[in-house]
């Protein structure tokens, strides 16, 4: 009897059928395999009700955890998700600074900056990040350091003080809340700009030195706004001239430098929000406009009014990263001239 036999290459009518099948369901059994794979790598957008921590490089208190926490507050509830403070005090912000540059960035770690990340490129010698290791992502506030003496010191203006430090060399004070403080640089700048010679006396924060210019220890401060605002409202102290371009609506009898004959000169410190360089574009763009619409919230504009402080239009998604090297320029002039220094 004859039996049929197939070749090695030979295909059974049945297995044909079968690879056919096949061929024509894997890319439909396919389809939606990747579909749910491409939905499972893309994830949920951004935040994904994860919490976000806003690290504040200073202690807990001060003016910049107050706004740290306002931000905080209104940040969560446009991005619907928590966020946390957590401050890292230390060596004028570095600390701080530096501990979230080496974070992930995906937009879950983020720092209430200010115009220590700029001046502290000049007055540190080594720092443990650089400006590059953050994105900038808008600018919040800025304000303005006061120059204050107390209501008996001899000078009324900043010409009568400006005329008398002219006339005895080195023998005037003035206090400042640390080395290296916008309050500081700002005088230092002021000493050039109008050639006089004072004696700086630095103190550990702000309220030590309102305590001796209170007691006439020392002659004149150049300190945050919102910080000596309540002594000068109470008349514990007398403002001679405020570091912002124009005039401000808390202190609208206090002149500027500009209109005391100082034409130009400005002493402004700000904040704003950064990150960990590398955040997805998306991500990047979700936190601009959460920010945005977080500093129009009636919380934050009526506290930070209440202080004098100005929240700029934010409109420009390059506009903090321009302010920020722009800042590095400016004070490392002060700093080269003065010799300031912190080690």
């Amino acid at each position: 009897m004859h039996q049929h036999r197939t070749t090695p290459n030979a295909v059974s009518p049945r297995r044909s059928t079968r690879r056919a099948l096949l061929k024509w369901a894997l890319p439909v059994l396919s389809a939606p395999a990747l579909l749910l794979g491409g939905a499972t790598y893309a994830a949920q957008p951004f935040p994904d009700g994860k919490p976000i921590h806003l690290v504040v490089p200073f202690p807990a208190g001060g003016g910049t955890d107050f706004i740290g926490r306002l931000l905080a507050t209104e940040l969560g509830k446009e991005l619907n998700t928590t966020v946390v403070v957590e401050n890292k005090g230390g060596a004028n912000s570095n600390l701080g600074t530096a501990y979230v540059s080496q974070a992930r960035p995906d937009g879950y770690t983020l720092l209430l900056s200010g115009v220590g990340i700029s001046t502290n490129q000049s007055l540190y010698s080594h720092l443990p990040y650089k400006l590059d290791d953050l994105d900038h992502i808008a600018t919040l506030a800025f304000g303005s350091d006061v120059l204050v003496t107390s209501p008996g010191f001899p000078a009324k203006s900043l010409e009568e003080f400006l005329e008398m430090a002219r006339k005895e060399p080195g023998k005037y004070t003035y206090a400042s809340s640390g080395n290296g403080t916008s309050g500081h640089l700002g005088m230092e700048m002021l000493k050039m700009r109008a050639g006089i010679d004072l004696m700086h006396v630095p103190y550990n924060g702000g309220a030590a030195a309102i305590n001796d210019i209170l007691a006439g220890r020392v002659d004149v401060l150049f300190l945050n706004q919102d910080t000596v605002l309540p002594h000068v409202q109470a008349g514990k102290m007398r403002a001679l001239a405020i570091g912002s371009a124009k005039r401000n609506p808390i202190y609208p009898d206090t002149p500027t430098f500009s209109e005391a004959g100082l034409e130009g000169f400005s002493s402004e410190y700000w904040f704003g929000l950064s990150a960990p360089a590398g955040l997805p574009p998306e991500v990047f763009d979700t936190l601009f406009e959460a920010t945005r619409k977080a500093m129009k919230s009636p919380l934050i504009q009526e506290k930070l009014g209440v202080v004098g402080l100005v929240i700029p239009e934010i409109s420009d998604k390059d506009e903090y990263r321009k302010l920020v090297f722009s800042e590095v320029q400016k004070w490392g002039e002060v700093v080269k001239a003065s010799g300031a220094k912190i080690d």
